[in-house]
């Protein structure tokens, strides 16, 4: 027996309240399965629930989920049943729920599927017993079977974020920290270096540096390029200028030898400069 939802209660969104905002180019793109009439905007529907679900702008391979988008394209199933299986595919699980908590799981899940940030604490904590008792398959069913997505998405339309304003898109926010990241960290008695950052632990420096993890200042050494050192050179070409001296090139000696200009004799300076009669 499953536990029921706790209620929450919601707090004032942008969402939730009717906006006088002009339609511009900030306003996100809406993929609506029921406006394609060709196999190239059925490929942009596919890709618009791909970038929204797994936040790639740039769909791999392996992430492709072929035999959904053979249905898709066929029309077996509709485009809210392909948005459930990318929230139960492997890639999902891999990208999303083995790399979060299950607090930020719900807040980044809500993001992708309803287009809007968790409410708070309390419907995070809500959420998060769904995840516990029914798993990841369970808590994206109890989402696209939650009324919020069929009021505001349907069938046939591709979640987006709803009344962004000034704001970069929810489906981009996607930082994870992983098992990797945890073991390149550098422990400092016991603390990471950002413990001993936030609570003011270690007052010397040398010790704040030690918990920074090993390859950040090997990686900002290699990036730093070599600058030259004005103040060097300009100091040494002064000494060479101060130091070096220059050669006489004057003419001040009595005995230095003049020289002599000497005639030429020119071509056909044997004629005579008289004609004869």
């Amino acid at each position: 027996m499953s536990l029921p939802l706790l209620k929450v209660i919601p707090i004032t969104q942008n969402q939730r309240v009717d906006g006088y905002d002009v339609a511009d180019e900030d306003d996100p793109m809406i993929y609506r399965f029921t406006d394609v009439i060709s196999d190239n905007e059925i490929s942009d529907v596919i890709w618009g629930a791909y970038r929204q679900i797994f936040s790639e702008h740039l769909v791999l391979d392996s992430y492709r989920q072929t035999f959904l988008e053979s249905q898709l394209r066929n029309r077996a199933i509709s485009l809210r049943e392909f948005i459930r299986g990318l929230g139960k595919s492997e890639v999902y699980r891999q990208l999303i729920f083995d790399t979060n908590s299950n607090y930020r799981l719900v807040d980044l899940s809500f993001k992708r599927f309803l287009g809007r940030a968790s409410y708070g604490q309390e419907e995070q904590i809500a959420w998060s017993i769904v995840i516990a008792t029914k798993g990841l398959h369970g808590f994206i069913d109890a989402i696209l079977e939650s009324d919020e997505y069929r009021n505001n998405f349907g069938d046939d339309t591709v979640p987006y974020q709803r009344r962004r304003s000034g704001d970069r898109p929810f489906n981009l926010v996607n930082p994870r920290y992983s098992d990797y990241w945890r073991t390149r960290q550098i422990a400092l008695e016991g603390r990471s270096y950002y413990q001993v950052k936030t609570f003011g632990q270690g007052s010397s420096n040398s010790k704040v540096r030690q918990g920074i993890p090993d390859s950040f200042l090997a990686m900002a050494r290699g990036i730093i390029p070599n600058q030259p050192n004005y103040q060097t050179f300009a100091a040494r070409a002064i000494s060479q200028a101060t130091n070096t001296q220059l050669l006489d090139m004057t003419n001040d000696n009595p005995e230095a030898p003049k020289l002599r200009t000497t005639q030429a004799n020119l071509p056909y300076s044997y004629i005579p400069s008289v004609p004869k009669v």
